[in-house]
């Protein structure tokens, strides 16, 4: 195992958690999670060239989508886990814009991005909401799109579905083919914006990643697929990759993961009919692996144990480990540890925790495996219709159904053990975010800080 340059954990004093890396070797770490006292080996999950690798009092910041880690792992202590009788709200506050982008935190600001629509046209936004009590702080017009440029979207989709980042106090929104911009985190200014034009099908969903100083995301549209990287500091265009893919369809939806295999960062990005990994240097292709006629893919990757964890999309979905160890090249055929198509999802991104891995089908099919083997623990029902990507504290994993049911499960290999559930009474799609004492969720209407009493 390569050297570490230090490994800091929260002591009982309340310092704060940081980790620093220096060229750990992913494949050969794994992350180690503790309930409530939590300390995460946050450089195996793949964020080396990033600015989150160093975290300080994280359990405050839910910076992307799936949080610090983008794989659904928060290292808050004391979420709350239902607020029907044992928690409470703290506050709910009515939404203005429309989307499902999940929100965002950081320095006691909450950031959704979203749009309104009259009379044929749309104006996308993002706004910023105080943490402490839900007051709107500000709100900005980023994007007034050519109403030509308006396409159909699906039925559970919206026009700001991709979640904003946030790093060294800006925001990075993206809206698919209508645009992306860099905002002040305090006020809201726009510092540049940039669109890249392509023909989306059933509106925009992937979100960005940011490496370096590098915003990278998918433009999988109706024809010509491809892989962008912007330049975060000005918005200019620094490399596009086409997407090689023989799939009839070639729209997806899915967003960036970058992990460390050795010395090499590379941004593992699946789209129609293969998943490839690419240098964010400059876009060339490292590795691919091919799954045929998979199309819509919607799940974010996730790393565990040097193995990427992808679900495949339509029409019949597959969950997929690949093991990574630095092999270039096409690993369709040596690479791909295990597969599935029982009960796999087409929207909801995966999750490992307490090393069970649980994949969620839309129709509310949970399944518990071994992310190793692949083999199947339990696969029972939860009821629902999902979207959202779950997210998960220690040893409890949160689902959250389209129609508002927060299911909080233990993580146990042995059995569904549901230990709470609590209802929003509203529609969402969108995933949450934990702080300490804290879950933030965004519904149709309103966006909800839950908190321990």
């Amino acid at each position: 195992m390569a050297k570490m340059a230090s490994l800091v954990s929260r002591s009982q004093n309340g310092l704060p958690f940081s980790i620093k890396c220096d060229k750990i070797d992913i494949v050969h770490l794994s992350i180690i999670m503790s309930t409530h006292k939590t300390l995460f080996l946050l450089c195996a999950l793949g964020l080396a060239g990033t600015p989150f690798l160093s975290l300080k009092a994280s359990e405050n910041r839910w910076p992307a989508f799936r949080g610090p880690d983008r794989q659904g792992h928060s290292l808050a202590t004391n979420v709350p886990i239902e607020w029907e009788t044992k928690g409470k709200i703290g506050w709910k506050v009515p939404l203005s814009l429309s989307g499902w982008a999940s929100p965002v935190v950081d320095q006691g600001h909450v950031i959704v991005s979203g749009s309104r629509e009259e009379a044929g046209s749309i104006t996308l936004h993002v706004a910023s909401y105080r943490l402490a009590d839900g007051t709107l702080e500000w709100e900005t017009k980023v994007f007034e799109p050519d109403p030509q440029a308006i396409k159909a979207r699906h039925s559970k989709n919206s026009h700001s579905s991709c979640t904003p980042i946030l790093a060294n106090e800006k925001i990075y929104a993206h809206f698919g083919h209508f645009g992306t911009c860099a905002l002040d985190l305090n006020n809201g200014k726009v510092l540049w914006s940039r669109v890249v034009a392509y023909q989306p099908v059933h509106g925009n969903g992937g979100s960005p990643a940011l490496v370096d100083d590098r915003l990278i995301f998918s433009a999988d549209g109706a024809s010509g697929p491809a892989i962008y990287a912007l330049n975060a500091g000005n918005g200019e265009i620094l490399w596009k990759t086409d997407r090689q893919t023989d799939a009839k369809k070639t729209f997806s939806f899915s967003t960036p993961l970058s992990v460390q295999v050795k010395d090499q960062t590379q941004v593992i990005s699946p789209g129609s009919g293969m998943v490839g990994a690419y240098d964010p240097a400059d876009g060339s292709l490292l590795w691919r692996v091919d799954y045929g006629e998979g199309y819509s893919v919607i799940p974010r990757p996730i790393l565990h144990e040097g193995h990427v964890f992808i679900g495949t999309g339509y029409d019949r979905p597959k969950v997929m480990a690949i093991r990574l160890d630095g092999a270039t090249g096409n690993l369709t055929q040596s690479h791909v540890a295990w597969e599935t198509s029982r009960s796999a999802p087409n929207t909801p991104s995966l999750i490992v925790a307490e090393n069970v891995l649980f994949y969620l089908s839309d129709g509310g099919i949970l399944t518990c495996a071994d992310p190793i083997s692949g083999k199947v623990h339990w696969s029972e029902r939860l009821g629902g219709n999902y979207s959202a990507s779950p997210v998960s504290v220690g040893s409890s994993v949160y689902f959250i159904s389209e129609e508002g049911k927060v299911s909080v499960v233990h993580a146990n290999p042995e059995k569904l053990e549901i230990l709470a559930q609590s209802e929003l009474g509203e529609r969402t799609l969108a995933s949450p975010a934990m702080l300490d004492g804290t879950l933030l969720i965004r519904s149709a209407d309103h966006l909800w800080k839950m908190i321990q009493p």
